[in-house]
């Protein structure tokens, strides 16, 4: 079929189950212009060059007439994962000291007692049971729980913050030939009153701060910089909304492969300790984000061919990391797989800012399931997947708990 097509068709939904054949046809195809005029890329070397190309900018508030979408007075809340440099580094740095290194270096290492403790509780609730869904029944409890905590967010308003979530989500999806104006208002809608939600709470903290991250960024001294509110706002909402979602499909997408792979489930049943490489590979070969959308601040050659100013580049990670010009058997799952700078996290200064937290929830999550995966059959293969394809996951997970697996 027409390469001019591919987005098209990985974006459909059909495609959510197996998009792999369809990367590979982009791989060959290079550098794919689309019926809408945007650019498609998936070779693993070309996304990290570009990733770290200041010349290719995350504001799509670049993008040229008519990809420009919303106006400027609309994009209101615009987090710094949707900004470059200058402003991208600066709110991130401010974002980060409650976090991480170097102001909060113990800050997420902390957290595994309690990582491991919500684990074991949401797992000891399968006792007894022979059927579970296993996203509504751990995938999501387990970071929406954990990033409440962190954040300083009470985990009962979960229903309140989860329809937001979800067409936040859909307003930054990917879908060729589509006329997005509609679901990036509802998503901007959905990120003021998120971002008004959370400043209420963060507020309520200013002058009586505890040990929560919205409560770090109201009571940190001037003399350190200081978010103001639309920027408390926009960073908040941010990191609720990604601080769980792709941890969801992380896990969710690691307990399918494990499912699929008897035999190395099996071995990871008997060597725990491998763990870590195994989270790895799952990013490299089922990661939780398959798309990117950057835009060109310049005209960028690529492969031969000419990325134009202004004009939308989408770039397929998940396609870069089953790249066999960069991965050894790359359609393989393989837990000791080693050289593995897969693009689960992006690359560049977008690197994923809860990388560290993903990786523990993701480790402490599946270790703990390993015993009862051990007699767990796939209710539905392939299971229904979740609509949007940039990050893309199950919606559910049936599982059957009673029967033996086929080892056949």
């Amino acid at each position: 079929m027409a390469v001019d097509t591919l987005l098209e068709r990985i974006t459909d939904y059909a495609s959510r189950p197996d998009p792999y054949p369809l990367y590979a046809e982009l791989r060959e195809a290079g550098v794919a212009r689309q019926t809408d005029g945007s650019y498609l890329i998936g070779g693993y070397h070309d996304i990290v060059a570009l990733l770290h190309d200041p010349r290719l900018s995350s504001d799509r508030r670049n993008r040229a007439a008519p990809y420009h979408g919303l106006r400027e007075d609309e994009e209101t809340l615009v987090p710094f994962l949707r900004l470059d440099d200058p402003e991208h580094h600066r709110l991130r740095a401010l974002a980060m000291r409650p976090f991480g290194p170097p102001h909060s270096p113990g800050r997420v290492d902390a957290m595994r007692g309690e990582i491991a403790r919500i684990t074991r509780e949401l797992a000891e609730a399968f006792r007894g049971r022979t059927h579970l869904d296993l996203v509504d029944d751990f995938a999501y409890p387990l970071p929406v729980t954990v990033i409440c905590r962190l954040l300083g967010v009470p985990r009962e308003d979960e229903p309140v913050f989860r329809d937001w979530s979800t067409t936040i989500i859909d307003a930054f999806d990917v879908r060729s030939g589509e006329d997005a104006d509609k679901r990036q208002r509802a998503g901007a809608q959905a990120r003021t009153e998120m971002g008004r939600y959370l400043v209420d709470l963060a507020e309520r903290r200013r002058g009586q701060p505890d040990d929560t991250m919205l409560s770090a960024f109201v009571n940190a001294p001037a003399a350190d910089g200081v978010l103001i509110r639309e920027e408390l706002a926009a960073t908040a909402v941010l990191l609720l909304v990604a601080g769980h979602e792709t941890t969801v499909n992380l896990i969710t997408n690691g307990v399918l492969t494990l499912l699929r792979h008897p035999d190395q489930l099996d071995r990871l049943l008997r060597e725990p300790q491998l763990m870590p490489t195994a989270v790895e590979e799952l990013l490299r070969y089922e990661p939780p984000v398959h798309l990117l959308q950057r835009v060109p601040l310049a005209h960028i050659d690529v492969a031969g061919t000419t990325l134009p100013k202004g004009v939308p580049v989408v770039l397929a990670v998940a396609s870069g990391s089953r790249d066999p010009r960069r991965f050894q058997n790359p359609d393989r799952f393989d837990p000791t797989r080693q050289d593995n700078q897969h693009l689960g996290f992006g690359s560049g200064i977008h690197l994923c800012y809860g990388a560290p937290l993903a990786r523990i929830e993701a480790q402490t999550a599946l270790t703990a399931l390993l015993p009862h995966l051990s007699t767990a059959t796939l209710t539905e293969d392939p299971p229904p997947y979740r609509h949007s394809a940039l990050l893309r996951g199950p919606r559910h997970l049936p599982l059957d708990l009673a029967s033996p697996r086929n080892k056949g």
